[in-house]
């Protein structure tokens, strides 16, 4: 049985919001609308907001990450509204955690973003892979915060706890070994097996890449913020059948369809999980199986919702998070969706200097989808980089890659390697660019 931190039962948990703005760091929204994203965040999990309050900080407070003042603020509001949870927009450390719950009291559970994410995770995680991912981030953030009340923190490890029980409970303890330190064991083992596991599908994964590699069929992964449009658009190039809805990571295990371009060039489509701000370091690292999809493409469409008023910040953070995966060299189109729903108006999104070459489109309309297929065709089949390569013998698949696709103007036979010029389709780039002698050369086309 599930055992998620959000109560699932009709009448929804009442949450009250905390943000906290830090005046040394630069973050990518501002607090009103961190807590705005936050919002949904706890529609999506389930809760129902009922206030939110926040406090300006140097740094935070080691203790309650709040100030001292600001926590007897918030407990004396809380209680006015009958709040069930106390939710903070950070990710709160396993001493805040405890001071803020002996203030607030047992009555009231605390809850940062990072667990909200992961519950939400769980709640949609629909294939055995992504429960697997989702399961590991929550034990690895579960075990720092590992005290004598296990009950309290394995109602908050959602998909994990609930699978293997109540581990205090279970099993003889070694010589001198105590309750916490039997705890900390078994969950360790079992992050130790959800690697293993893992690391099978991540092997699994690569057999599979390599396969689609020797297919030469360019793959094309959609990569956006969360809730951009990336399924819709999906659905709508291949006829796909991903669940859309207007919340929060509504799909997270990817999904690739076979695509026929004009002209009967083939493409495989890739949706992947959206991103976020402030995005769990562990769950990234749990996604790493997955998100090696992205690292692997030939090119990445970054879906961008046109209509958001933080459409650019939401930009920027995809950025951050594919720079974090090693995926920023990757060629990528942006492509401004939803323009069916801005304002009669509003600023046009396509004149900012971020977004210049843009292709507008609405996935729910089809309007632009003739032109963004046309500009993946070029990109993909008709774009040539000039390159110059010295590629051993012993590499003879790629020699005969570039004979068949590349154009050609200049060989050299070497002791034990060949030395080609030419150009080839950009999408070939990744594949021989550690064999690339630099050169400064414009793109033909």
């Amino acid at each position: 049985m599930k055992n998620t931190l959000i109560s699932t039962q009709s009448v929804k948990e009442r949450a009250f919001l905390v943000g906290v703005e830090l005046e040394e760091h630069q973050a990518i929204l501002s607090i009103e609308d961190s807590l705005e994203e936050l919002a949904l965040l706890a529609k999506t999990a389930g809760l129902k907001v009922i206030g939110h309050e926040t406090q300006r900080l140097v740094t935070p407070n080691p203790a309650t990450y709040i100030g001292s003042g600001k926590v007897q603020e918030i407990k004396a509001i809380a209680e006015s509204l009958h709040a069930d949870v106390i939710l903070f927009d950070d990710e709160l450390s396993p001493r805040n955690f405890r001071e803020l719950e002996n203030v607030f009291g047992s009555h009231v559970r605390v809850i940062d973003r990072t667990t909200l994410i992961l519950d939400i995770f769980a709640q949609h995680a629909q294939s055995h892979e992504g429960k697997l991912q989702v399961e590991l981030a929550q034990y690895e953030y579960l075990l720092p915060r590992l005290t004598r009340a296990w009950t309290h923190l394995a109602r908050q490890a959602g998909g994990g706890a609930g699978r293997t029980g109540s581990v205090g409970g279970v099993g003889l303890r070694g010589p001198g070994e105590t309750q916490l330190e039997v705890d900390r064991r078994r969950v360790r083992e079992r992050i130790s097996r959800l690697k293993n596991d893992l690391e099978k599908v991540r092997q699994h994964r690569q057999r599979y890449r390599a396969n689609r590699k020797r297919s030469l069929i360019p793959v094309v992964t959609l990569v956006g913020y969360t809730n951009a449009g990336k399924s819709t658009l999906l659905n709508n190039l291949t006829h796909a059948d991903v669940l859309v809805a207007n919340q929060l990571f509504a799909t997270l295990d990817p999904t690739t369809r076979r695509l026929e371009l004009p002209g009967g060039n083939a493409i495989l489509m890739t949706d992947t999980v959206g991103f976020i701000q402030k995005l769990p370091t562990n769950l990234v690292a749990a996604f790493r199986a997955t998100l090696e999809e992205i690292t692997e493409s030939d090119l990445l469409l970054h879906i961008v919702d046109a209509t958001h008023p933080n459409a650019l910040q939401q930009w920027r953070s995809v950025l951050d998070t594919l720079h974090e995966i090693d995926a920023e060299h990757i060629p990528m189109i942006t492509v401004l969706n939803k323009v069916d729903r801005l304002p009669m108006g509003s600023p046009d999104p396509a004149t900012l200097p971020e977004f210049s070459g843009a292709v507008k489109i609405s996935a729910a309309k089809s309007t632009g989808i003739n032109e963004l297929v046309a500009v993946i065709k070029n990109e993909l089949f008709e774009r040539f980089t000039p390159i110059s390569v010295t590629i051993p013998y012993s590499n003879g698949q790629l020699i005969s890659l570039f004979h068949e696709f590349g154009k050609i103007d200049k060989i050299i036979n070497n002791v034990g390697s060949v030395t080609i010029s030419g150009s080839i389709p950009g999408r070939l780039m990744a594949d021989f660019e550690r064999f690339t002698q630099k050169q400064k050369s414009r793109v033909a086309t």
